[in-house]
């Protein structure tokens, strides 16, 4: 009985948590500055360069195509939509989303199966984490994925640029997505965000009103610094968490961006409550709750599918396991 008390306050808490819930915020632990001398496993010093500069990165060939082509069939199956059938693909959302700017941006609410935890427990995602923190004691994100279908005729929509954390409060944390189809065609939506703006934060406030939106900035005379950035099926971006970024619109008119959003944390295993709320989240398949996550009423992942099973990596990565 206690412990499902404490997995009720945990899971209130987490509405008030901004970002993703499952696990915390910001890192006690500063991210990786190479002062520990420990060898880079998956960037090279080209990649290690890229990513201070710019604030993300690209790690090509993160998982096998032909795992990345099994997660996007199992997406397309879940929101009970077909591929080759474009008359499919705009049913009204299932839950209305709270988070206003999200709406019409193609979340697919499944966050437990089988092939979302294939690719968090591969050891070429986890090796590029441990690369940016500088430690090999991480938990994963229990995060969904993103069918990011083109826009109808006659629909206008702006991609909005944002930070998930207020950059004043200088997060210690990084984001990901994993590519799940190619995109490389600008026009087909996908992950946007503005190097300039992460390098030049500082100056930039100084500019803005003191009523400005520390979440959405202002673009006025920086719209040309916003970079697309284009990826492969099976490529992962990791960025960091200071980095303006969004998902631009899809104008391409039949194409389909297709992602997984995984990220990971220094792992908090002395967070006894969060870690019973991961637990709990992968062994009964529960949604995290929150602003940005309104779940799936009908329930699918709790009742059509297992228990993903996780190696010896992905039970210490959710935290079934001390590292």
């Amino acid at each position: 009985m206690e412990k499902e008390v404490k997995l009720e306050m945990a899971n209130k808490a987490h509405e008030e948590i901004p970002g993703n819930p499952s696990t915390a915020t910001s890192s006690k632990m500063m991210l990786n500055d190479r002062s520990s001398g420990k060898p880079l496993r998956v960037l090279t010093e080209e990649d290690w360069n890229f990513w201070i500069h710019n604030g993300y990165i690209v790690i090509k060939n993160a998982i096998p195509r032909e795992q990345a082509k099994a997660t996007a069939d199992f997406l397309w199956e879940f929101d009970e939509k077909d591929p080759n059938d474009p008359k499919t693909w705009y049913a009204p959302p299932r839950a209305e989303m709270k988070m206003k700017e999200l709406t019409g941006t193609g979340m697919v609410e499944v966050y437990n199966h089988q092939h979302l935890w294939n690719n968090r427990q591969m050891p070429r995602v986890y090796d590029a984490f441990v690369d940016v923190w500088g430690t090999e004691k991480l938990w994963v994100t229990i995060d969904r994925a993103n069918l990011n279908f083109p826009l109808q005729p006659g629909v206008e929509k702006k991609g909005f640029i944002h930070w998930d954390y207020d950059p004043e409060t200088r997060p210690q944390n990084v984001q990901g997505v994993l590519a799940l189809a190619d995109q490389t065609d600008e026009n087909m939506g996908g992950f946007q965000c503005i190097p300039w703006l992460y390098r030049n934060y500082d100056t930039w406030k100084l500019t803005q009103p003191e009523d400005r939106d520390h979440f959405q900035p202002a673009l006025d005379g920086i719209e040309d610094k916003i970079v697309k950035v284009k990826m492969e099926a099976g490529d992962l971006l990791i960025f960091n968490s200071t980095e303006p970024h969004g998902i631009r619109p899809n104008k391409s008119g039949d194409k389909v961006r297709i992602a997984q959003y995984i990220s990971m944390m220094p792992a908090e295993e002395d967070n006894e409550e969060l870690r019973q709320w991961r637990i709990n989240s992968w062994q009964n398949r529960v949604a995290p709750e929150g602003y940005a996550f309104p779940g799936d009423p009908r329930n699918w992942e709790r009742d059509k599918y297992e228990t993903a099973e996780l190696s010896d990596l992905g039970q210490k990565l959710l935290g079934l396991k001390n590292w």
